[in-house]
């Protein structure tokens, strides 16, 4: 089992959910083979518990990785943190594949010097978004996390954070691209955005405004060649390196 390797370039390779091909989506087992490769840096997915901790999980329940049916943003770290995930290859057996808290996620990025892409999925306030940054400043690598969300928090952020690194998630921005491309720079915010929405013509209008561009989920090498030779500045994939 290893990655796919391909001639990146200039291209930032991002792990998605860690090297999600290879280990259980966003655990610390993904997280470090991630950190033992080339990646620029590890994506993962933050959600609020009900008791106030910042947990790493991809689903809204945690019945496709754990199954047992919780709610995170219903369940209490205690139990989450019980829960036992489930193996790439069906199996239920190892002990070390647990959900994670934000902490786990940030003292391996840093240990292995990776970028933090930190995809939030509760929909924080600022009182809540104060208290992650607060969190990562702890580990001093707050200029190594880029936040991604929908525009609403990336703006929110931006009024917390003018200068923090972030950028706006989405599927496509086809039908609002010039609005959109005008607000993404107005706001300093790169763009995350389903590979298979991003045509060259868009590209070259984002370009044209310094708008960095990070496309998901690519896991196809000759898919991927075309957009580095496109000149995206971020390719974020399960499986490429």
């Amino acid at each position: 089992m290893d990655t796919i390797k391909i001639d990146k370039k200039n291209v930032k390779m991002i792990a998605h959910r860690g090297v999600s091909a290879l280990e259980t989506e966003n655990t610390c087992a993904a997280f470090i083979a991630a950190g033992n490769r080339s990646y620029w840096g590890i994506e993962t997915d933050l959600y609020r518990t009900s008791d106030g901790r910042f947990v790493v999980f991809h689903d809204k329940t945690t019945e496709r990785l754990a199954g047992k049916d919780y709610t995170i943003e219903q369940t209490n770290y205690e139990t989450l943190k019980s829960l036992i995930l489930k193996d790439i290859d069906g199996s239920f057996i190892r002990t070390d594949l647990r959900i994670a808290l934000l902490e786990d996620y940030i003292s391996i990025c840093k240990k292995y010097e990776k970028k933090c892409i930190l995809e939030f999925k509760s929909r924080f306030n600022k009182k809540e978004m104060e208290r992650i940054f607060d969190i990562i400043e702890n580990f001093n690598y707050s200029q190594s996390v880029i936040p991604i969300a929908p525009l609403d928090d990336m703006l929110l952020l931006r009024e917390l954070r003018p200068d923090q690194q972030a950028q706006y998630l989405c599927s496509n921005i086809e039908k609002e691209l010039p609005e959109m491309t005008d607000i993404l720079a107005k706001n300093r915010l790169g763009l995350d955005i389903n590979y298979k929405n991003l045509t060259p013509e868009m590209f070259t209008f984002l370009r044209e405004r310094d708008v960095p561009v990070n496309i998901w989920t690519c896991n196809d090498p000759a898919i991927a060649a075309k957009f580095i030779e496109m000149g995206v500045d971020y390719i974020t994939s399960d499986i490429l390196e």
